[in-house]
């Protein structure tokens, strides 16, 4: 007699081990392509990977010893170590170009940097990365580096890299050995960009501060649903974008150039979208990333940047082919109109738009594209006791499916001239140092009108994400009020090339502003309070001198039941009349000059 499908679970449940079962993916598509032809056999300068027929990857060790033998043998290759992990580990960025000595900040050349392994379980970028090194010191790619120069960061996420296992995605086909998406403080460094906690992360805004890249690449792997596509990516579309010169580049020029270069070799190019349930039918989401993100956080500095994910059930080998395809003809089109990007990002820098828009939703207008999915069935689960989408391998195409695009405005702002930090808060003062902000600290007191936000209202999220408990939702009342600011104060312009990210980061209800991320947490306590033997004959005076004060609490008390019911709350009520109340208490410490 057959078990059932639930007691057969339950059995498994209760063994040691599992063995590699590859079938608990969906099926898979047939994949030939041009781009096998990239994998090298017989070259002394082999990569491991490829030593595994593109089926697993090398470690931290094998990684490095391979990348300082290639870099030692090549003059168009430089090693540089930018930043150290929490376990110890170098963080390293290889160099490639004909003018090694004249890489940062060299406005006749453009720069790419490519990034991989921020998640390390998602390591395609790493191997396609070196075996392109190679074909450029070593193979026929040397031209790639004519008119264009190339940083790559082979992993990132170091620490993670090496939390390797068999058993790290259950949810993507190889390599054999995954890494862990998160660092050795369980931090996401995609989650990072405006917080910037993680030393990883403070090395690689310094890297960029440093080199002042015209184009970032952030190679990743998906997590989601089945579709034909074996490598998508996006960036915030011009419709969106708070760089809209650069975005229109990478829409107009870059996209076209990259799909046609991915197409002929074999693979299928898709755009970076997301189911929007379990039924794929009603359409998909189009995404407009905050500056946590990397391709947020390069549009709010100025820095076009791509996010790019593979498709994490399409074989390890079709990955990193596709990765490479892409990686070539990026370097390719830098040499070919670069100068055009360059122009496009300069033109961005330099504008000064008088309002921002600090966060989207998803419009309620579709647009519609005919999108290369997979069939599947929704399957009644006996164990959830709800439904799952289950996948088919037979390849569909969905005509004309809805896209539901996150570009309708959900909180714009006036961009102030400056914000004023009180010299007290260091921890915000060095942050905004790590992202490169210009700051101007004052020398000499000054009174100043600046406007100062209360708040009225306020949630805290009730579980910690990437290690703060962030705020929610907060409304504010604005006032006036003239400050004297003293020595040590930090005014930071919003004239300056960084200047929209410094709103996005100080711009208290901003997404991913230090204040939603929960660094202003000590405002919201109060530190003095009153006994009642003190506070009561304080509000007799006061109802004595101000006749009209009995009159408000009577309509206060009327308003409002829990300050009928709450004693402390009725001389709490008084109490924010004194001047004995906390002057600082609810009142976000960063002035604004309008």
């Amino acid at each position: 007699m057959k078990k059932s499908a639930l007691n057969l679970v339950i059995s498994l449940c209760g063994v040691a081990s599992f063995s590699l079962v590859a079938d608990r993916l969906p099926p898979l598509v047939d994949w030939q392509g041009k781009s096998e032809q990239l994998i090298k056999t017989k070259s002394a300068w082999v990569t491991p990977a490829e030593l595994t027929n593109l089926t697993d990857s090398p470690n931290y060790a094998q990684t490095m010893t391979y990348i300082e033998k290639l870099v030692a043998s090549s003059d168009l290759l430089q090693l540089e170590q930018f930043g150290i992990s929490p376990q110890g580990r170098p963080l390293v960025v290889v160099k490639a170009s004909k003018v090694l000595h004249k890489m940062a900040k060299n406005a006749s050349r453009p720069l790419l940097l490519v990034q991989a392994g921020i998640h390390s379980g998602e390591i395609d970028g790493k191997d396609a990365g070196l075996m392109l090194l190679r074909d450029i010191a070593y193979g026929d790619k040397t031209e790639l580096l004519a008119n264009t120069d190339l940083l790559f960061v082979p992993i990132l996420s170091v620490d993670g890299h090496e939390r390797r296992s068999a058993f790290s995605r259950m949810n993507q086909r190889g390599p054999k050995e995954q890494g862990w998406r998160a660092t050795a403080q369980n931090l996401n460094l995609n989650r990072d960009y405006s917080k910037a906690d993680a030393p990883e992360m403070q090395a690689m805004l310094q890297l960029i501060n440093q080199y002042d890249p015209d184009l970032y690449l952030d190679i990743h792997v998906t997590d989601g649903e089945d579709y034909q596509y074996d490598i998508t990516y996006g960036f915030n579309e011009p419709f969106a974008a708070i760089s809209p010169n650069s975005a229109s580049w990478l829409a107009k020029v870059y996209r076209p150039a990259v799909n046609a270069s991915l197409n002929e070799a074999g693979h299928i190019p898709g755009p970076l979208v997301f189911g929007v349930d379990k039924d794929f039918s009603k359409g998909i989401s189009g995404w407009t990333a905050s500056p946590r993100y990397s391709n947020g956080y390069g549009d709010a500095r100025h820095l076009p940047t791509v996010l790019i994910e593979n498709h994490s059930l399409k074989p390890y080998k079709q990955r990193v082919l596709g990765t490479y395809v892409l990686l070539e003809r990026t370097l390719k089109l830098l040499n070919e109109q670069g100068k055009a990007l360059m122009m496009a990002r300069q033109a961005d820098i330099n504008a000064r738009p008088n309002q921002l828009v600090i966060s989207y939703k998803a419009s309620e207008q579709a647009d519609y594209i005919d999108f290369k999915g997979i069939s599947y069935q929704i399957i009644e689960s006996e164990i959830s006791g709800d439904t799952y989408t289950k996948w088919t391998g037979q390849p569909t195409l969905y005509k004309q499916l809805p896209v539901y695009w996150q570009k309708a405005v959900d909180k714009q702002i006036n961009i102030p001239k400056a914000y004023w930090i009180p010299a007290e808060q260091q921890q915000i003062i060095n942050r905004l140092k790590v992202h490169g902000i210009e700051l101007t600290t004052i020398e000499k007191a000054k009174k100043i009108a600046l406007q100062q936000l209360s708040i009225t209202d306020y949630k805290f999220a009730t579980a910690p994400f990437e290690g703060h408990f962030m705020v929610e939702s907060a409304d504010f009342t604005a006032s006036t009020i003239e400050q004297i600011v003293t020595k040590g104060w930090v005014k930071v312009s919003t004239d300056q090339p960084l200047g929209r990210l410094a709103v996005t980061l100080l711009e208290p209800s901003a997404p991913d502003s230090f204040f939603s991320w929960g660094f202003f947490a000590s405002i919201f306590e109060r530190t003095e309070y009153f006994e009642p033997y003190a506070i009561e004959p304080l509000i007799a005076k006061m109802l004595k001198q101000q006749p009209d004060l009995k009159t408000k609490f009577s309509q206060a008390l009327a308003a409002d039941e829990s300050l009928r019911n709450n004693p402390r709350q009725r001389y709490n009520w008084f109490y924010k009349q004194m001047p004995f109340y906390d002057q600082q208490y609810l009142k976000y410490p960063v002035l604004i000059e309008p």
